[in-house]
């Protein structure tokens, strides 16, 4: 009873007997810090993995977005936004066959003037042969084909870097592309092909449509069929793979004709958007194609490449190129922006990789 009394008088908290009733919530014990509330710490925990989990190009497109939603008032309207996929469509789909190619350990230096050639060629057969079109556009995608079937040959068989293979093939099928009509370009193509560019489908426009099937196909094979798993092994060491049993020739020559021919079918795209065939056409894209793929996390060594983020990347060269246009930035420095992002993507792809080792 005494004892009580003296709690009481006091006006100190009551003893605890050890079982916490008389602990107020939050309070931290005794001679300690106060201590976060349990189920926000794990909220913010959780937050926190949920933010790293994100993947890295999605993060810096998320960036990019917000600060140019705020530097001008046109960038977020479902028409400019509409118009970023599809006039990078072609871009996009010359960069699935270049992310596949650099995934097998090479290099494509020739998917813009494979464009060229192929484009120039389906005009020449129309306008001065007289094939039917439809005829002509198989032809020409054939003729996309061949060109990365002679990169790989060239890889494979004639022990030439990938580089300087696929440096030859793009001096060639653009001296091509020049020839056939010396220089100049070829337009009126029927009206079915300019409906590619033109037709939507549900309000979609067509051409964005096709772009994200091209990735869809392309994610669906690396991931779940074996062929396409296999270029990850390939790529990450080719010796290793070929003692495993994997066909490794076979494989370098497929992802070429595979890049070959999506080159020549991004060349369809440019043909049917400008109802004409310019025989520079895709030469000035080799830099956007190659900047999607590196911003898009893949690794140039080989052995780490994702259709999702080679997505990514495309949207954020899509992006970027929109705001300078939106912001009136000389299109003389637009490439100096792209190089800067090249860089800064590799440099954090390289410290991710280090801290993931670590």
């Amino acid at each position: 009873m005494s004892t009580t009394h003296r709690a009481a008088g006091s006006g100190s908290q009551p003893t605890s007997t050890g079982s916490g009733r008389g602990r107020t919530r939050g309070s931290a014990p005794a001679g300690g810090p106060p201590q976060q509330d349990g189920p926000g710490r794990r909220a913010a925990h959780l937050g926190l993995r949920a933010f790293h989990a994100l993947p890295g190009p999605l993060v810096g497109l998320i960036g990019v977005m917000v600060v140019l939603s705020f530097m001008s008032p046109y960038f977020l309207t479902s028409r400019n936004l509409t118009n970023i996929v599809t006039q990078n469509a072609s871009i996009g789909i010359m960069a699935v066959g270049a992310a596949l190619v650099i995934l097998v350990g090479g290099i494509d230096l020739s998917v813009g003037s494979t464009l060229a050639v192929s484009l120039m060629s389906t005009a020449w057969l129309f306008r001065d042969q007289g094939l039917p079109f439809s005829l002509c556009v198989v032809i020409g995608l054939a003729v996309g084909a061949a060109v990365g079937l002679l990169n790989g040959l060239l890889w494979t068989y004639g022990r030439l870097q990938p580089f300087v293979a696929t440096l030859a093939t793009m001096s060639i099928a653009a001296g091509l592309a020049l020839y056939l009509t010396n220089g100049n370009p070829i337009t009126g193509f029927p009206s079915w092909f300019l409906s590619i560019t033109t037709a939507d489908v549900l309000g979609l426009p067509l051409e964005g449509i096709i772009l994200v099937a091209v990735y869809l196909l392309a994610a669906f094979w690396l991931r779940f069929r074996p062929s396409g798993r296999a270029l990850y092994a390939v790529g990450g060491n080719a010796e290793v793979a070929r003692l495993s049993g994997i066909n490794v020739v076979r494989l370098r020559i497929g992802v070429y004709v595979i890049a070959g021919f999506l080159a020549a079918f991004a060349g369809m795209i440019v043909g049917s958007r400008l109802n004409s065939a310019q025989p520079t056409a895709g030469t000035a894209d080799l830099l956007n194609v190659i900047a999607v793929v590196v911003i898009g996390g893949a690794s140039l060594s080989g052995g780490s490449a994702s259709m999702l983020n080679t997505f990514i990347g495309l949207l954020i060269i899509g992006v970027l190129n929109n705001g300078m246009s939106l912001l009136n930035v000389s299109p003389n420095l637009q490439p100096v922006v792209i190089g800067i992002a090249i860089i800064v993507a590799v440099l954090t792809d390289r410290a991710s990789r280090a801290r993931q080792s670590t």
